[in-house]
């Protein structure tokens, strides 16, 4: 039978409960289970596609094509298992469904309550994703803090799967702040108590407390005091310290034995976790020695994890490359005329992310400028990619007032333009081209040279697509199309094949690079960037 780990959190919020949940799968799938993963958020939003970075971080797509919370993509580096919209819930989709069964007389004229009606339907989904996975372990992570409102039904839910599948079959891991008070010189575990204590009145007692912390704990009293007050193991309560390497978590938690005590507690007889891949990438982190400075522009720069993935997929590359990537986050507002050279001038490489609206798209244009006059490599994304055509329209093509209809509809020149059948009079949400699409690449294209093949698959997340009308121009000036849809419609890579890397991309790579697997194309990149 399937078993079941809810990852709850307390006191605070971001204190890395997905991190956890990942590293958990990472050692149960090094024991060799088969791991699923899952989040369920408790905003009513039927998805974050329509939030704003700055309220929710990166929308991470699935390779179905689903929107989700951007701890999936924690998830997927660190399990390396492709996830799916199985994998993500929030109170809005819940609700959304439930009274679509009510408009259709499915509750056969009952009262629509949480109980029953909401808690079965989040028991569908959590159900769901082991059957369509086939997973030995389903690793679930409730957003939110204990004692939300919002994440009730939630709790209340895992409470009742819990008592559904059986203790031998189910297991509560908490997570919970332990601060330092420098003042005092000592870790706290009041707050811990008190969190577990709201946990226990929403009718579940954690079988594993595991304590966040920024300093080390050095108290071996910290610990028998909270197995003693919150009525755990000793062994069950794990310390999380934070870490200058985010890989080397599962590494950490490994020391404390944390996956043999989940396993006992479940009854799960295992091998004993092979790790010595993982702890031979951690090794080359730590040992890089070179150096090189990407400047990411982009317009949600003040909250990084709005690019999460695309950090990460740079990094990936370095720990290969033996380089330490040093980001400067450029807001892309802050280019102009007058300051974009001097700015930029610190860059080995430039890449121009995705993203959505005018704000900052002609400091972008600027950037993108930048990087074909002085030979600078620029790898553009989604938006990125879109960029670079617009600049080469304008200062090569000579359309000065070549745009996107995103940007200005009145361009006599709209370079990027709507999908085919496509107009404004859209919902914003879920309508974009999402998740994988296949693409065949041209020869003799930096492309090829980085994939080494013809036809790959990758992840979308967009809705205006290049111009089939300009196609022509474009590539007699010299910007190749060197990755189009099979059928030979949709252009999804534009490069300066004369450079050592000018790339832009519709899709996103970054969502399928792992750090013992970087992508290739942001191999290329870094790479590039180092011989400048």
């Amino acid at each position: 039978m399937t078993k079941y780990i809810f990852v709850t959190g307390g006191v605070v919020s971001g204190l890395g409960k997905g991190i956890t949940a990942a590293s958990l799968g990472r050692l149960l799938k090094a024991r060799g289970l088969k791991v699923a993963a899952q989040k369920l958020d408790p905003y009513i939003n039927i998805d974050p596609g329509t939030m704003s970075p700055y309220q929710h971080g990166e929308v991470y797509v699935t390779e179905d094509g689903a929107e989700t919370d951007l701890d999936l993509g924690h998830y997927e580096r660190f399990i390396d298992e492709d996830l799916n919209k199985y994998s993500n819930l929030t109170t809005g989709k819940v609700y959304e469904t439930v009274l679509s069964k009510e408009r259709r007389g499915e509750y056969l004229g009952h009262t629509v309550q949480t109980i029953p009606h909401v808690t079965e339907e989040i028991k569908r989904f959590i159900y769901a994703v082991g059957k369509k996975t086939n997973a030995d372990v389903v690793i679930t992570e409730i957003g939110g803090t204990t004692g939300d409102i919002e994440s009730q039904p939630f709790l209340e839910t895992i409470r009742q799967v819990g008592r559904e599948v059986g203790k031998e079959n189910s297991l509560f891991i908490h997570v919970t702040l332990v601060p330092y008070l420098r003042a005092s010189g000592e870790h706290k575990s009041k707050p811990t108590q008190h969190s577990v204590n709201g946990l226990r009145g929403m009718g579940i007692q954690p079988d594993i407390i595991v304590l966040r912390s920024d300093e080390k704990i050095t108290d071996e009293g910290i610990f028998k005091k909270i197995a003693s007050f919150c009525d755990v193991k000793l062994d069950c309560v794990i310390e999380n310290t934070t870490l200058s390497v985010l890989y080397e978590a599962p590494l950490m938690l490994e020391k404390s034995g944390f996956s043999a005590v989940v396993c006992r507690e479940l009854g799960l007889k295992t091998k004993a976790p092979d790790l010595a891949e993982w702890e031979e990438m951690v090794g080359k982190i730590k040992g890089r020695m070179k150096s090189v400075t990407i400047a990411l522009v982009g317009k949600y720069v003040q909250l990084h994890d709005a690019y999460l993935s695309v950090a990460e997929a740079l990094r990936h590359a370095g720990y290969l490359l033996g380089a330490k990537i040093k980001i400067e986050w450029i807001d892309s507002e802050t280019l102009t005329e007058t300051t974009y050279e001097e700015i930029l001038s610190v860059a080995d490489g430039i890449i121009v992310p995705g993203g959505f609206g005018c704000r900052g798209v002609e400091g972008m244009i600027l950037a993108a400028k930048y990087a074909r006059e002085k030979g600078i490599p620029y790898f553009g994304i989604c938006l990125g990619m879109q960029i670079s055509v617009i600049e080469f329209s304008r200062n090569v093509l000579g359309y000065v007032d070549a745009n996107s209809r995103e940007f200005d509809e009145n361009s006599a020149h709209k370079v990027i333009d709507f999908m085919a059948g496509q107009s404004d009079e859209i919902n914003k949400g879920g309508t974009l081209r999402l998740g994988a699409y296949p693409c065949k690449i041209r020869e003799n294209t930096t492309m090829k040279r980085c994939y080494g093949r013809e036809f790959i698959s990758e992840r979308h997340r967009h809705r205006y697509e290049f111009n089939n009308a300009y196609r022509a121009e474009t590539e007699g000036a010299g910007m190749r199309l060197s990755g189009l849809s099979p059928d030979g419609r949709l252009v999804e890579a534009v490069e300066l094949t004369d450079r050592t890397f000018h790339v832009g991309v519709q899709f996103h790579p970054e969502f399928k690079s792992r750090p013992n697997k970087p992508h290739p194309l942001f191999v290329g990149f870094v790479s590039a960037s180092l011989q400048e």
